[in-house]
């Protein structure tokens, strides 16, 4: 089950990550309606809170910068920008980072019970295996927005 884990988060990211450069940098900020938030800021949001699921099980030290927070963390959003955001380049350079990652993952470590468990919503994550399954879904969920707003901003011929 836990090369099943690192096989789907790495063809996920890899879809990401295409997708990514396959979108030119100036549609990155447009917010059409009814979307509260763009490209860049979904693919920012990928990469922080990516890292701070890995963080629950691993020992890393995160390579983000500070302000990722404060651009990226859920509840934030474009409109309450005061720093500057990453450059596409950027962020692909972080997503690319995190993949390579996974090849250091010691399979072993998804049976890491967590105390205590996670709690999101409705669900309760109680081993890291669990934790980065579920990062896996939340990075694809995002990858759908992604894509949303990219048909939407083809079909207005932003």
């Amino acid at each position: 089950m836990s090369n099943a884990l690192l096989s789907m988060a790495t063809s996920v990211r890899q879809m990401v990550i295409q997708q990514v450069q396959s979108i030119p940098e100036e549609l990155f900020d447009v917010q059409p309606d009814p979307f509260n938030n763009t490209i860049r800021w979904n693919v920012g949001h990928i990469a922080f809170v990516n890292e701070y699921f890995l963080s629950l099980g691993l020992s890393i030290d995160s390579r983000l910068p500070d302000h990722y927070a404060q651009l990226f963390k859920p509840g934030t959003q474009p409109d309450d920008w005061s720093d500057i955001p990453p450059t596409k380049e950027e962020l692909l350079q972080n997503l690319t980072r995190q993949l390579s990652s996974y090849s250091d993952i010691d399979p072993s470590v998804f049976d890491k019970q967590m105390d205590p468990p996670i709690d999101l919503g409705p669900l309760k994550l109680e081993t890291f295996g669990e934790v980065f399954n579920f990062a896996t879904v939340h990075e694809s969920m995002h990858f759908s927005s992604i894509s949303s707003l990219l048909k939407v901003l083809q079909y207005q011929k932003v």
